[in-house]
């Protein structure tokens, strides 16, 4: 009986060794060879100077649309916000940024007032096209303005749909498809969160 009960707290050690160094998958597409995500500086919805690089020992869930966006955007923000909601007293360490792919519409205070009615704490950045540019181009972001009146909803702007996760050190570490659950979300930010 005793060898016996030795047996049995052997594995049940070995078990748990095992599953303390297992990896963790990511819900979102993975980056296999995590690398620094492109700094940048643009101008945020309160009309201030916003660096990525002074967001360490935040999650940045970085996104790029813009304020007259019919489906996408919207649910995407939705999206975030409800992940970072469900994430409790953590939620501060996840920060939701909005690039805008439409400069000409989306002033800083049209980015405050459409970015607070998915998250207070989330950031709107626009910038001139000689400040955008090199962004998008860092970032793979397409974007094509569709034929219309751009100073109403008439003009639509065409963009890539990703949002890109950067870990605590500044490390892009993930990609959000459109259409991520809200629960795969919340795995890989706690994950993130809790990683050293």
């Amino acid at each position: 009986m005793k060898h016996y009960v030795l047996f049995i707290v052997s594995v049940a050690l070995a078990l748990l060794i095992g599953a303390c160094g297992q990896s963790y998958s990511f819900r979102g597409g993975a980056i296999d060879s995590p690398k620094p995500a492109p700094d940048f500086t643009l101008l945020d919805q309160n009309n201030q100077p916003f660096s990525l690089s002074e967001q360490r020992d935040s999650v940045v869930l970085l996104f790029f649309g813009f304020t007259n966006c019919p489906d996408v955007c919207p649910t995407t923000l939705a999206d975030l916000a409800a992940a970072r909601q469900r994430l409790g007293a953590e939620a501060d360490k996840v920060r939701i940024v909005m690039v805008s792919v439409d400069p000409k519409r989306d002033t800083p205070a049209q980015l405050k007032s459409y970015l607070t009615k998915f998250d207070t704490n989330a950031v709107g950045l626009t910038g001139d096209d000689a400040m955008l540019a090199p962004v998008y181009k860092a970032y793979g972001v397409t974007r094509q303005e569709q034929s219309g009146d751009h100073s109403n909803m008439d003009g639509m702007v065409q963009h890539s749909s990703y949002t890109y996760v950067i870990d605590r050190r500044g490390d892009w570490r993930a990609l959000f498809d459109f259409g991520t659950p809200v629960e795969d979300i919340v795995s890989d930010l706690e994950y993130l969160i809790r990683e050293r």
